[in-house]
């Protein structure tokens, strides 16, 4: 059967597994699919996640888009805190997202985000011990090929164990 965590463990070591995990992502989110997001490393607390400069993701100056490069920055928090905390287990919703644009990118572009394991130990999981649901912040930062940083960005997530969820999902 089909395990979403296996696959982040082996994609930490295993070029293979990462290919395999970005095509389940296109298919598992089709809407990002045809933008060209990739996730180029994921380790225990860091990922490094990539747009590429092509067409689809271009404003109408031929620089990244604003809307492009803020999908990085969801996917590049999202995808590592969704590696750590079993999506079976906690709902993860991004809930607020600010941006502030530092330098125009006419190259392909680099996410980044990393925390220290004590963070995510004090912050995020004994937290929700006791909370009903939590919000997290999260800093991600993107880079384009020559080095110059394109964004600051911090996503705002709700976690929240299953069990305490009072929606249903359709």
């Amino acid at each position: 059967m089909f395990n979403p965590e296996n696959i982040f463990e082996k994609a930490k070591s295993s070029a293979f597994y990462l290919w395999l995990m970005n095509k389940g992502l296109d298919r598992m989110i089709p809407f990002n699919a045809p933008h060209g997001f990739r996730i180029k490393e994921i380790g225990n607390n860091q990922v490094r996640t990539m747009m590429p400069y092509k067409k689809r993701n271009l404003n109408h100056l031929k620089g990244l888009h604003a809307c492009a490069l803020a999908t990085l920055t969801e996917i590049s928090a999202g995808i590592l805190l969704i590696s750590r905390l079993s999506p079976k287990k906690y709902r993860i919703i991004l809930k607020k997202l600010e941006i502030e644009y530092l330098y125009q990118g006419k190259t392909n572009a680099y996410g980044s985000f990393e925390f220290e394991e004590e963070w995510l130990q004090t912050e995020v999981v004994k937290r929700l011990e006791t909370e009903e649901s939590i919000l997290v912040p999260c800093t991600v930062k993107i880079f384009d090929e020559l080095g110059n940083q394109l964004t600051n960005g911090i996503t705002y997530w709700q976690i929240k164990d299953w069990k305490k969820v009072k929606t249903k999902v359709a």
